[in-house]
């Protein structure tokens, strides 16, 4: 079907974003996650070898390459060590574009992804879950909700910063693999101490591991408890990525930081909520 829609279209550029990407549900389905997260891509690769070898192609893959990383922050040559279904898929991915950049001339390129969030993230993230309990919390239609492992530290950048980003790495004379990274790391609880910012409710913790709980400050209540429950299996170290690389050649720069991520979700969250929903009518 790929080479199908590719031979009528003919693209200029291809962008392969697909993929299982929500890493509890890539243990729930290991083979699903391969075929549309690795073998997808070189299903992909193969038809812009056949049909469109001009185009170029870019693979999003991601940090859950470098799984147990042993070193901090990683680059381009830190080597792949994944802990799950997820991170396997999108390094089998990967090794496809080097394969078709060497062996068959194909312009493949690869953006190794880090966490990139906005107001279009998906429910079922841990940062739009925030941002929409946060939001609950501000209308007076949620007292609480529950979270994991609050010491769990991510490189959170902003989508739209890592599209730009995407579309520099095809635009480079030569193709090749970039980071694309903050550098920085930013813990669970400092994020949602971000959301609760942005949402002007003041909050503090209390208590210690699983007792540990966010109190908002003018009311006494709690806003934020913890549950094994939101634990991952296999919680991954804290991955950190070096985008010089990305700097220099490309001239790409992650600018906007945690708090007006947060600002920016709290804020859509607010209004949707507050946007009436459209009846949906069926036709007779």
């Amino acid at each position: 079907m790929c080479t199908q829609v590719i031979a009528e279209v003919q693209p200029d550029e291809v962008y392969n974003l697909g993929g299982l990407s929500f890493i509890a549900d890539s243990f729930d389905d290991p083979l699903g996650t391969a075929r549309s997260t690795g073998m997808a891509a070189w299903n992909l690769l193969e038809a812009v070898r056949k049909v469109c070898p001009s185009a170029r192609y870019f693979q999003a893959s991601s940090s859950e390459m470098f799984g147990l990383a042993a070193s901090s922050p990683q680059d381009e040559k830190a080597p792949f060590m994944p802990r799950g279904p997820y991170g396997a898929a999108k390094a089998f991915a990967h090794w496809g574009v080097a394969a078709y950049r060497g062996r068959h001339g194909v312009f493949a390129a690869s953006g190794i992804l880090y966490n990139h969030e906005s107001a279009l993230r998906g429910k079922n993230f841990l940062t739009r879950k925030v941002a929409r309990s946060v939001a609950s919390i501000c209308l007076g239609r949620e007292q609480k909700f529950e979270l994991g492992n609050l010491d769990a530290e991510r490189d959170w950048g902003f989508a739209p910063e890592y599209v730009q980003g995407m579309w520099r790495v095809l635009q480079s004379r030569t193709p090749d693999d970039f980071i694309l990274s903050t550098g920085r790391l930013t813990s669970v609880r400092r994020f949602v101490e971000s959301a609760f910012e942005a949402a002007n409710i003041p909050i503090c913790w209390e208590g210690e591991g699983f007792d540990e709980r966010a109190i908002d400050v003018r009311t006494g209540e709690v806003r934020v408890t913890i549950s094994d429950e939101y634990f991952r299996p296999i919680e991954a170290v804290s991955l950190c990525g070096n985008s010089s690389k990305a700097r220099l050649k490309l001239g790409w720069k992650a600018r906007v930081g945690v708090e007006e991520i947060c600002r920016q979700m709290v804020r859509a969250e607010l209004n949707r909520a507050s946007t009436p929903k459209k009846e949906v009518r069926r036709a007779e």
